[in-house]
């Protein structure tokens, strides 16, 4: 029987808003009235009781998304009030004024439960196709959902006449009006090609380049400025890197195991590439969707869907199917949401589990987007072009035909051999007297014999018979002989082991050190990377017992593979040198069939079976050379698609494993008032409804993905988007400070052929943007954040900028772009990651940080201090927080410390060794664009004259002036 409390409780949301229902001026309805549910009962129900009662939060298991739920729970019976115990808990009590519900809050007055009681007795009729849904706080009258305006920039009579002729301070300038506020002057050309050469490249312009430009009187300097750093290579690395924050593009799969990820590089250089080629960003939007269909067979296309996989994933394969099923929904759900913040600016992850409490986008909406992903899976493909594809299948043909007849006359020549020996199997048989090698152990006892040295030769493995190392070994014991033996390999009575180690660097190699092998315990392993292992004893000992095993508790047995021998010999020496042995694996039984065939082989073979067989598998062997010496096609991480056709459902709460209604690859109902939307069958190729959703996106009726693109270009150049929420237009999002220029900047946009280059050389030879950063108190204290830009905002620069500055300054940053990526970090992998901070570093680490090898989780100093994101989440904006590591780590970190070296030496190649007035005056043009005034150049005097000139180098890049752009 269902608690009074949850029914109470359930009343309690019901009572509270029944007031709504009521009829306007107190006027009572006609009793004989019908009620009617979806103009009285449902907005009271949606109002104030769905959002606790409803699938996926039933809080006392009700849901109130239709009728049955209520009468199923026993809150309600059609047509007889008197047993609805919903009535019964707001049914107030007229002695002490109160009902049971709703607690705490004003109870129903008798009209207002005569108009619910009038309902029940009618029935209590209820639609049976309407289910009721929560609310959001946003409907489709939000702002940012409506068309784009075709504004016109305002006429501005009363601001100066420079403000006057660009239609972008033409908006900003009646802003400003509105506000009380008057622009900033112009800056000086010194802070202007600063501004603008980290803006649109990330690093310092050189002092030639300052110099030629505050000495270019001609009245287009400025603009030859723009153009040429919009032409820069350097500026797709700036602007691409911004993207590659918006996407969450890292380069380990995250999670626990968060292993490297060797080959998504290319993506970046994708992305760059696109920048610099001012590729139309509707392109890049539908290659990053559906590169593999619209660019089926071009790499440089294809690649553009590694934006679907380049985020967090968990790749440690749980079997259990509902943990299974769970991880997949939880990769899904990291493309919805990233698509749907990077180019629509929503956050539609937040109708995973319901419809979105604050914006127009349903449940089903999220399912629809969950359908066109659902063939996309995490992993590296071939991408190539068919002419490549065709060229190394030519190559390769010939070699694999050759192959193929070796191994079908070695295939012959063995049958024949093992043939032969089955017939003699018995004799063969007959000195396999000892019982098979175990992982769990193994004992040979021989005759008492004195030795200092032991050594086990593997002679093939219980998998693999023919290999001879890789096998593993937990505990290797010698006993000497009497009647107290004693274990003299152990190391603690002296014994000390030797074998080569399979791990490569950059592993956990010490986990799999040789001397777990005789520590005394059981459990970690040596994994041999030689056939060999030799143990020497602390003295000379008389030995007659030799005991050794692989998983001695057989906990690890199942879990792997060719782990262990099934052939070995073990040999003893007294000088290292000479070598008896004492033991062997040939009078025991095999341990598998594979070992079986491999012994009757050795003993049947002819001389010159044996020989051909050689010459067979030399000649295998160097096909296999010719076969590896031909390039591998490119593998890269984009992802692999499969069709994965329907039903497909919306996930109740979120959950998998409860089914709820049926959704189709389909557009967003949250646009259905501007765009034309579709809506594909369960079963169609799942290549067209990524592709259907990318057109949907870009469409001109769209107006989100221009907005939200505008306000990022306009985020990058200010340092604050328009809308400084830039991946949030929604309800949680803030409000457009100027939302008609961001109208015609998107506009502007979709006009140019969504060509970025344009737009941002418009927005940077507007005085807005070309004003001076001083700050003015009064101007502050009304916009204290310049949102409405009467200066221009000081921005620090980024972990990326700075460390490039630092580099570029000291003459030692290498340009070269594209290709794999360097690494900050030592890479230690076994099952799980772990990244290490490099301590020292070399020429390989000088090159641009978004070339930098970018791993989730992975702290890089420097660059982790000064707020370079943690690429697991998307990050639409950079913090710039001030914290103690960002000076410590500017004072003292070996990078920096190199890099004061490295300029001190450029400063004396270039000015001088002797002449300090010139290195400084050198260091300043380098760091700063500006020579230091007097007092600058004595205080600099003494230093160098106190600590040298690296101390002065240190010095100036620890300076605020180099790291922040006014």
């Amino acid at each position: 029987m269902r608690s009074l409390i949850t029914r109470a409780s359930l009343a309690c949301l019901l009572v509270a808003s029944l007031s709504l229902l009521l009829p306007a001026a107190g006027k009572i309805p006609d009793p004989k009235t019908s009620v009617d549910f979806e103009t009285q009962i449902a907005p009271l129900i949606v109002e104030h009781c769905i959002r606790c009662h409803k699938p996926g939060n039933e809080k006392g298991e009700l849901s109130l998304d239709s009728l049955q739920s209520l009468k199923e729970n026993g809150f309600l019976t059609p047509g007889k009030p008197a047993e609805s115990y919903l009535l019964e808990v707001i049914h107030v009590d007229p002695e002490t004024g109160k009902a049971e519900m709703p607690k705490g809050a004003k109870p129903l007055s008798t009209d207002e439960v005569a108009l619910f009681t009038r309902w029940i007795k009618q029935g209590a009729n209820w639609p049976a196709k309407l289910k009721l849904q929560e609310k959001s706080k946003a409907d489709l009258t939000w702002w940012s959902l409506q068309p784009l305006a075709q504004n016109n920039p305002p006429a501005t009579p009363d601001v100066p006449e420079a403000w006057q002729k660009h239609p972008i301070d033409r908006f900003i300038a009646a802003k400003l009006k509105e506000k009380n506020l008057q622009p900033s002057p112009r800056a000086s050309k010194r802070t202007l090609i600063r501004r603008a050469t980290y803006n649109l490249t990330g690093l310092p312009p050189t002092p030639a380049e300052v110099a030629a430009f505050e000495n270019d009187a001609s009245p287009d300097a400025y603009e030859k400025l723009i153009d040429r750093l919009l032409a820069s290579p350097r500026y797709g690395e700036q602007w691409g890197r911004h993207w590659l924050d918006v996407v969450r593009f890292g380069e380990s799969n995250g999670f626990e195991r968060n292993v490297i990820i060797d080959n998504a590089w290319p993506f970046r250089d994708y992305v760059i590439k696109s920048f610099n080629d001012d590729k139309p960003f509707d392109r890049m939007v539908i290659e990053h969707l559906a590169g593999d269909v619209v660019g089926k067979g071009d790499p440089n296309v294809e690649v553009g869907t590694t934006f679907l996989v380049c985020g967090p994933y968990d790749n440690v394969g749980n079997q259990d199917p509902v943990q299974k099923a769970q991880i997949r929904a939880n990769t899904i759900d990291d493309m919805v949401r990233t698509t749907g913040e990077a180019f629509l600016g929503l956050t539609v992850g937040c109708s995973r589990c319901h419809n979105h409490k604050f914006d127009p986008v349903m449940q089903q909406d999220y399912y629809s987007l969950y359908a066109t992903f659902s063939g996309v899976f995490h992993g590296s493909r071939v991408i190539a072009s068919k002419e490549a594809q065709a060229k190394r299948n030519a190559q390769l043909k010939p070699l694999n035909a050759r192959k193929t007849e070796l191994a079908k006359e070695k295939s012959k020549i063995e049958g024949a051999i093992q043939a032969r020996a089955e017939k003699k199997a018995a004799d063969y048989e007959k000195p396999w007297v000892r019982e098979p090698v175990k992982r769990t152990g193994v004992e040979d006892t021989f005759e008492p014999v004195n030795a200092k040295f032991v050594r086990m030769t593997s002679q093939g493995l219980d998998t693999s018979p023919w290999a001879k190392t890789g096998y593993r070994v937990d505990e290797f014991e010698v006993w000497t002989t009497g009647e107290s033996p004693r274990n003299v390999a152990l190391a603690a009575n002296g014994g000390t082991a030797k074998g080569a180690n399979s791990r490569t660097a950059g592993d956990f190699a010490g986990a799999y050190d040789v001397s777990l092998t005789i520590d005394g315990k059981i459990g970690a392993c040596w994994i041999a990377g030689s056939p060999e292992l030799t143990i020497e004893f602390a003295q000379p000992e008389t030995i007659n017992k030799i005991v050794f095993s692989s998983d001695r508790s057989g906990a690890a047995m199942s879990n792997y593979k060719a782990t262990f021998l099934s052939e070995y010999k073990l040999e003893v020496s007294t000088d290292g040198k000479v070598w008896h042995q004492v033991a062997s694996s040939q009078d025991r039984k095999p341990v598998n069939s594979r070992h079986r065939r491999k012994r009757f082989f050795i003993l049947e073979a002819t001389p010159d079976e044996n020989k051909r067989l050689s010459q067979i598998n030399a000649d295998i062997a160097k096909t296999d050379r010719e076969l590896a010496a031909i390039p591998p096609l490119p593998s890269w991480w984009v992802g692999n698609h499969k069709q994965v056709n329907g039903p497909f459902h919306i996930f109740v709460g979120g959950n998998p494993q409860r089914k709820g209604d049926t959704v189709v690859p389909a557009s967003m109902s949250t646009l259905s008032n501007v765009t034309k939307g579709y809506e594909l069958k369960p079963d169609a190729p799942q290549g067209e409804r990524r592709l259907a959703l990318a057109r949907w996106l870009v469409a001109k009726e769209n107006p989100l993905t221009p907005r939200v693109l505008a306000n990022r270009l306009w985020h990058y150049h200010f340092g604050t988007g328009i809308v400084s929420t830039p991946s949030d237009f929604g309800y949680m999002g803030t409000r457009p400070t100027h939302p008609e220029l961001l109208d015609w900047l998107a506009v502007q946009i979709q006009e140019n052929g969504w060509r970025l280059k344009d737009i941002q050389k418009q927005i940077m030879l507007s005085e807005t943007y070309q004003q001076a950063s001083t700050f003015r108190k009064e101007a502050a204290r009304i916009d204290s954040d310049s949102r409405y830009l009467w200066r221009f905002p000081p921005r620090r620069l980024t972990g990326e900028e700075i460390r490039d500055t630092l580099l570029s300054v000291s003459g030692k940053l290498d340009l070269k772009m594209g290709g794999p990526g360097f690494r900050l970090y030592e890479y230690l992998q076994d099952n799980v990651a772990t990244y290490v901070p490099r301590e020292t570093f070399g020429p390989d680490t000088y090159r641009r940080a978004v070339y930098h090898q970018n791993a989730r989780a992975a702290r890089i100093d420097l660059l982790t201090d000064f707020d370079c994101p943690d690429n697991a989440f998307a990050a639409s904006k950079r913090n710039a927080t001030t914290t103690p590591l960002q000076a410590l780590t500017l004072m003292n970190h070996q990078f920096t410390l190199d890099l004061s070296r490295f300029l001190a030496e450029r400063l004396q190649q270039e000015a001088g060794t002797d002449n300090v007035d010139q290195q400084i005056d050198r260091a300043f043009h380098l760091l700063y664009a500006r020579p230091p005034v007097a007092q600058e150049q004595q205080a600099s005097r003494a230093l160098i004259a106190a600590n040298g000139l690296p101390a002065f180098c240190r010095a100036m890049i620890n300076s605020n002036e180099l790291i922040y752009l006014d």
